[in-house]
């Protein structure tokens, strides 16, 4: 099993597929990566050399910002507009819709299971 940047590779997939594994590396990254290296689109993670891995490991490195780097700088964006008080922030911190959607209806995923409200009894 390859080890790149700190993540275990499925061995039995392609190797634009299994990039993607990592944490800040997506299709098109995934693409170019395999073709700075030099590597195939159909080859397959067990069939890759050492040396190749390596290369891959570089190229990541070298380039790109992934997995804990990319984690850690994320969340200190959010907590400067939280820190700033703009109206990003306070949406983060109350928990809402960052990006302007509705909240009238909808909004569940950031609002969490919705809350009963008591209705009126029917005598």
């Amino acid at each position: 099993m390859a080890r790149i940047a700190g993540v275990n590779i499925p061995t039995q997939k392609r190797v634009v597929i299994a990039l993607q594994y990592i944490h800040g590396i997506g299709p098109n990254y995934a693409q170019k990566i395999c073709a700075t290296v030099g590597i195939p689109a159909e080859r397959r993670v067990s069939q890759l050399t050492d040396a190749e891995v390596l290369q891959i490991r570089e190229a990541i490195d070298r380039d790109y910002i992934v997995e804990g780097d990319l984690r850690r700088e994320v969340s200190q964006n959010i907590k400067r507009l939280m820190d700033l008080g703009c109206y990003r922030g306070l949406r983060h911190r109350k928990g809402l819709p960052v990006r302007g959607q509705r909240t009238h209806t909808n909004a569940r995923t950031r609002k969490g299971p919705a809350k009963a409200i008591a209705g009126k009894k029917k005598a």
